[in-house]
């Protein structure tokens, strides 16, 4: 029976130093790792804020399919409430019990979540525009929903930075697909669209933030 050989050529191994980081190099890279995640999250909330400022300016004209629609900048603190109100109506979609009940979810979901949603309907170029930015203090928590038919898609948003890392870009588009399409809310009016989105928006940001999570657009 033939023997087996075991190889006896000496191993190589680098010195201990060389092959384990010293924790003056863990340091480092976590220092640089922190640095980059706050540089990108500082560039996605200035580019974020700037898109925001633009599309108020605009009047909120960001439809769906990317092409932007050329207005003139709108800003009309005069059409915003006397006391602050996160749901703003100057198009006259909501009635009363939908405001109400649209608001109390706004309040519960902030309270359960952080998460500012703010919705404004309109009709532009009757809209406050820009003055909203102040009159919500919008930051990186916020979403601004604009309910706009002008020009056919009738959901419109723009979201922190915040939210924009918690939640995928692609749900915000699927949800304007399915709820904010003409043949939606000319059948069930612009009421409902904004409704039923205002519930999506709230079950979205109530899942706990993973690789799955607002992958439905209820």
């Amino acid at each position: 029976m033939a023997s087996l050989s075991l190889c006896s050529s000496p191993i190589r191994t680098r010195p201990l130093s060389a092959r384990t980081p010293s924790s003056h190099q863990n340091h480092l890279s976590i220092s640089n790792s922190l640095e980059f995640r706050n540089r990108v999250a500082d560039f996605r909330s200035k580019s974020l804020n700037l898109a925001l400022s633009t599309a108020l300016a605009l009047g909120f004209s960001l439809p769906i399919n990317g092409i932007a629609e050329a207005k003139v900048g709108v800003n009309k603190p005069e059409l915003l409430p006397k006391e602050f109100a996160t749901v703003i109506d100057v198009a006259g979609f909501l009635s009363d019990g939908q405001e109400r009940r649209i608001t109390k979810e706004i309040a519960d979901l902030e309270k359960d979540t952080g998460y500012k949603l703010r919705v404004l309907a309109q009709n532009y170029p009757d809209t406050p525009g820009l003055a909203v930015k102040d009159f919500w203090s919008v930051d990186d928590r916020t979403i601004v929903f604009v309910a706009d038919p002008t020009f056919g898609n009738i959901l419109n948003f723009n979201v922190g930075a915040t939210v924009d890392l918690d939640v995928p870009r692609s749900f915000w588009s699927r949800l304007a697909g399915k709820y904010g399409n003409m043949f939606y809310w000319k059948e069930k009016g612009e009421d409902a669209s904004v409704e039923a989105a205002v519930m999506a928006i709230s079950s979205c940001l109530r899942e706990p933030v993973g690789s799955n999570n607002c992958s439905e657009v209820k």
